[in-house]
């Protein structure tokens, strides 16, 4: 099997994940799920290929990128690990945390995934694609979300390739199940806000902190001030929109799309990428969310809405 040239999506199997595995050890790119978002993978440790991803995002190359990885053993192999980082992995993985981690000498990832740090972004996912595709290829997957840089982020296929265009080969399997882009940590500090909340991850190093929104040196994703954006202007916590305005709802407030009818974070944050997809699709100039809630994973719903919103 191999990825028609039309529209070259397969949906998942076993011989879609050995076409997709061809392919990146051709040194080719390939959009694939996770339990987060889409990804746009790469084999981690060549540097060609992984060039060619950041030419299909248009993604700056001061900002690095996540390398994905089978388990534990596989993540030790290529960066150091301490208590904590051991406790939350133990805790967390497989699953939507990431761990940014110095990079073992000769570990060979290339440096243009690193961004030329001396620490690499490392995580351990749950998807079954990602997770085949992992073991066909035998390599570490550098894989950022499949969506042109700064745009919305993909949960399905057809949101990568409205984004991506018609070449990117894309292993289709369904709607993700977070729809948020995994946490990121680097020692007890949050870099990014994510599906494991800041309470999940106290409960295990007993104390975190947040990092800056948009710090001066970028040493992880999704820390740009402007950031999974739709093309129309964004206003947050609206409870009454304008008459030009595409209305997102949440819990009471109801537009003409809503995150949750019944106030479910979780559901809203697995809902998030594809309502922004919807309402940047639609007839209207402009775009508004109603108020949500700040706990829990609130928090990070709240720091991709306060990044699609600046301009």
């Amino acid at each position: 099997m191999a990825f028609p040239d039309t529209d070259p999506t397969l949906p998942y199997s076993t011989p879609a994940i050995r076409a997709a595995a061809d392919v990146l050890r051709a040194g080719g790119i390939v959009a694939v799920p996770t339990e987060t978002v889409y990804g746009l993978a790469a084999d981690a440790t060549d540097a060609s290929a992984v060039a060619r991803i950041y030419a299909a995002k248009g993604r700056p190359s001061f900002n690095p990128l996540i390398v994905h990885v089978p388990d534990l053993a596989a993540a030790r192999a290529l960066a150091e690990f301490d208590a904590d980082a051991l406790a939350l992995a133990d805790a967390f993985w497989p699953g939507p945390l990431t761990l940014v981690r110095p990079l073992k000498a000769g570990a060979g990832i290339a440096s243009l995934v690193t961004a030329g740090l001396d620490t690499v972004a490392i995580r351990v996912p749950r998807h079954r694609a990602m997770q085949a595709l992992l073991a066909e290829t035998g390599r570490p997957l550098a894989a950022p979300s499949a969506n042109a840089s700064g745009g919305i982020s993909p949960t399905r296929s057809h949101h990568v390739r409205a984004s991506l265009g018609p070449h990117v080969p894309i292993l289709d399997d369904g709607a993700t199940e977070a729809g948020l882009e995994s946490t990121i940590v680097a020692g007890r500090t949050i870099l990014r806000p994510g599906p494991i909340t800041a309470g999940m991850l106290a409960r295990v190093l007993g104390d975190v902190r947040q990092g800056p929104e948009a710090p001066a040196i970028v040493t992880a994703p999704g820390q740009l001030a402007s950031h999974y954006a739709p093309r129309k202007p964004l206003r947050l916590n609206v409870t009454d929109a304008r008459p030009d305005e595409w209305l997102i709802g949440f819990g009471a407030v109801r537009g003409q799309d809503s995150l949750s009818e019944t106030g479910d974070p979780i559901e809203a944050a697995a809902r998030l990428f594809d309502a922004l997809h919807r309402a940047d699709a639609s007839d209207r100039p402009g775009l508004a969310v109603a108020p949500i809630p700040t706990d829990g994973i609130g928090e990070a719903i709240n720091d991709r809405l306060r990044r699609a919103a600046t301009r």
